[in-house]
């Protein structure tokens, strides 16, 4: 009872402390455009056409008086000579609308809006330029913010050596943690290949960090308490260190946390990592940051390490392995099984692949990955020794250059991946549950035990047929929100679909971004590219005219029906009105007489509200996709 209670208590606290820090991320922002005066807290990052500035909102100020905000939001600021120089600790006083994180309304989008809040923002604002300017400095900086310019020194020294992109990519990030570089198809590659953990400062990279100072602090000599005690501060003292330096990632601190108290046990003679050790890293975690709890790097490295130690002494001990470099051999694979076991769920849940090779990629990658860890070291340390630098560098680009080939290698094998998986949250929670109790039924031998796990996984296969037809797809037309990519996505009832794109060259991997989730979800085809005329037994496509079901759509994305006249307007159902048509409405109607007029979020501004205000005046229905989000019509 007492452990109940104390749960029930802890649980509670914890709800409560997260709602409370949400709470606090709420504000509310005029809807007029205002005057607001903010402090750069990062480094800006540039952007396509911006820089987005990490600020703290202090005060917004109008004609009357001045009103205190202390909020933090996020500033996109238009790229042009005197952004450029912007820098953290400047103070600035700008003229734009912050409104709260919201979404684009697309069916199963990432909620962006939810991430930010967690993240501790509470609005976004587009400056333009003219708009702004730098009132003042403040040099007062914090210790992150101190850890982040000596991280820049770094990266500075790795383009002076002129890496080629993604050499310098790849290295940023498997040594400091930056990842800003990466572009999409290397990113696309080690996702592909099972090999992404590589590039996300973890556990795996602490741990070479840690046995490096533990072999250098072995030559101390005598192992009395205080040679011990020395130890463990250097070691502990370092790998904290290097957690500031890498920006503090929710997966370091934990590797940071648990490796500390692994040193502090060799104190008193204990070696070893505990599910207990584990468990209070944990708590000191969510402790001092409630909000990491949803963090999927949180997430995924605690679920990794927790089936490393519950998985890894019964998978290695299943093959039993006499030549001492085969068992080591076997061990990684035994440590990489586990962890991919443990990560199973969540990597499908957030990200709908699952890399079929995991085990050839760690075999080949983890070796290059230690060797890059610790070259790299020695790069640094031999900056004043120009020749030895020059050489080390030589060792550091050719690994780098060998990982990347492994990894592209293992990505173009055979099915490298099984994409466009969809589970659902439930399931992925059943998963964990089904393994807990198998493993709970290997150590007890129990006939209750096993009744349990058969009446789970037969629940979650009942959960996944109903869930699978309550969402199989029906018949019909989509418009999403998706800026700069206007679309029309028609679906058939049995899966296959076309989308039809009003711009000659689209943005596809941005729609895919945004809506892929919705098409696994459905278990659509992979949908039919149209952007130019095309004809078939179920659409049907001619100079912008859709014909889909027994619906008619007109895609307006250019001037081609301006100054034209009829004889008899055409029926259609909608009329969709994209960037690129620069006249008015109302020439429209006399071409097309339609049911309801679709706005794209492509518009700018200017032309949605006056096309909204002629919707208004000529009696039409209409929808504006960047207010009212995704629109699904039914056939």
């Amino acid at each position: 009872m007492f452990g109940c209670i104390l749960y029930l208590f802890v649980f509670l606290g914890g709800a409560g402390g997260i709602n409370q820090a949400l709470q606090q991320t709420l504000y509310s922002f005029s809807e007029q455009k205002c005057v607001y005066r903010a402090v750069v807290s990062e480094q800006p990052e540039p952007k396509e056409h911006s820089f987005l500035c990490r600020a703290f909102l202090e005060e917004r100020q109008d004609s009357v008086c001045t009103m205190p905000v202390n909020r933090k939001v996020l500033l996109y600021i238009s790229k042009d000579s005197l952004s450029e120089g912007l820098r953290s600790g400047d103070e600035l006083i700008f003229f734009a609308h912050v409104s709260p994180p919201s979404n684009n309304g697309n069916p199963d989008e990432f909620d962006y809006a939810r991430y930010l809040r967690y993240k501790g923002i509470s609005g976004i604002a587009f400056v333009a330029s003219g708009n702004w300017k730098i009132t003042g400095y403040r040099f007062s900086r914090s210790c992150r913010q101190i850890a982040l310019e000596y991280r820049d020194r770094i990266l500075d020294q790795y383009r002076a050596l002129k890496f080629n992109p993604d050499e310098f990519a790849v290295l940023a990030a498997l040594t400091v943690g930056y990842k800003e570089e990466l572009s999409e198809d290397i990113r696309e590659t080690y996702s592909v290949s099972g090999a992404s953990h590589v590039l996300a400062l973890s556990g795996l990279h602490i741990g070479f960090l840690y046995m490096m100072l533990l072999f250098f602090l072995k030559w101390l000599p005598g192992n009395t308490f205080g040679v011990r005690l020395f130890r463990a501060v250097v070691i502990i003292t370092a790998l904290w260190g290097f957690a500031f330096f890498t920006g503090l990632s929710p997966s370091v601190i934990r590797s940071v946390i648990m490796f500390s108290l692994l040193a502090l046990s060799v104190l008193s003679r204990r070696t070893g990592i505990s599910l207990n050790t584990l468990a209070l890293t944990a708590c000191i975690m969510l402790v001092v940051h409630p909000f990491w709890l949803f963090d999927v790097g949180f997430q995924l490295s605690f679920s990794a390490v927790a089936a490393i130690l519950l998985l890894y002494p019964w998978l290695f001990r299943q093959l039993p392995v006499g030549n001492s470099l085969l068992k080591k051999v076997w061990a990684l694979m035994s440590v990489s099984l586990a962890a991919q076991i443990g990560t199973a769920p969540l990597v499908l849940l957030y990200f709908s692949r699952f890399p079929t090779h995991f085990l050839l990629t760690n075999l080949l990658v983890i070796p290059l990955v230690s060797g890059i860890m610790y070259a790299t070291v020695a790069l640094l340390v031999l900056t004043p020794f120009p020749m030895l630098y020059t050489g080390c560098s030589v060792v550091v680009r050719s690994l780098v250059d060998w990982l990347n080939t492994m990894v592209r290698w293992v990505e173009h094998l055979p099915l490298a991946s099984i994409d466009r998986v969809w589970i659902y949250p439930t399931e992925a929670f059943a998963f964990y549950l089904v393994l807990l109790i198998g493993m709970r039924y290997k150590v007890v031998r129990s006939l209750k035990c096993l009744y349990v796990l058969g009446i789970c996984i037969l629940a979650m296969g009942s959960f996944h047929w109903v869930s699978r037809m309550m969402d199989r797809p029906v018949q019909s037309i989509v418009f999403y929100n998706v800026r700069g990519c206007p679309v029309v996505h028609c679906i058939e009832a049995c899966g296959k679909s076309w989308l039809a794109y009003a711009d000659s060259i689209p943005d596809e991997r941005r729609l895919s971004r945004a809506v892929a989730g919705y098409w696994n979800r459905l278990h659509l085809d992979v949908p039919v590219a149209i952007t130019d005329n095309f004809h078939s037994s179920g659409f049907w496509m001619q100079d912008h005219l859709l014909m889909f079901g027994n619906k008619r759509i007109c895609m307006v994305s250019d001037n081609r029906w301006r100054n034209k006249t009829v004889a008899e307007s055409l029926n259609i159902d909608y009329l969709y009105v994209c960037k690129g048509y620069t006249g008015k409405l109302e020439s429209l109607v006399g071409l097309f007489h339609c049911r309801e007029v679709i706005l794209d979020s492509s518009l700018s501004a200017y032309y949605k509200e006056a096309y909204s205000e002629e919707c208004r005046r000529l009696g039409l229905h209409f929808i504006s996709l960047s207010d009212e989000g995704s629109v699904r019509f039914l056939l």
